[in-house]
């Protein structure tokens, strides 16, 4: 390897270890809202949140994202997942969940009688620090209106 090539690697290695991020994640038991949002962390390809449902609530309209895919899990609780025509993907517990690719029409709610927590994990399309997930309705919204959760953060240092 170069001597440039070596130089260029050894800064690689500096930029991605300063984005390490840890993390402990706790859910907030002051949730004024029906959601919240917990940060866990991200780079310019991804994003980490814990989602916190209150029971009876979810997104709760169908849509689709154009510029990222997701995978959801279930921490605690209940989920339940719907396609287009309300067509149930899933209904999920502990450990369990799905992957909601770009373009797939979706819709989720906390199917439980507890709060529900979920791991979300979003992935870019492209990279990119103010990343959209180009999220886009597919029928009329109803009570949910997006980015209006409870944002906490769990990120350390």
């Amino acid at each position: 390897m170069s001597e440039s090539a070596t130089e260029d690697l050894a800064q690689r290695h500096e930029a991605a270890e300063s984005e390490i991020t840890p993390f402990a994640y706790e859910r907030p038991e002051d949730l004024r809202g029906a959601r919240g949002s917990i940060q866990l962390a991200s780079t310019d390809l991804f994003r980490s949140r814990v989602v916190v449902l209150k029971p009876g609530e979810g997104e709760n309209n169908l849509h689709f994202h154009t510029g990222s895919d997701s995978l959801w899990m279930v921490i605690k609780g209940k989920a339940r997942f719907y396609g287009p025509g309300d067509r149930l993907i899933g209904e999920f517990g502990p450990m369990q969940g799905t992957n909601t690719p770009r373009y797939a029409r979706y819709w989720f709610e906390n199917s439980g009688e507890e709060p529900l927590e979920m791991l979300h994990v979003t992935i870019y399309a492209k990279p990119g620090r103010d990343q959209k997930t180009g999220r886009t309705d597919a029928a009329p919204r109803k009570a949910y209106t997006p980015h209006s959760a409870e944002n906490f953060d769990a990120r350390k240092g």
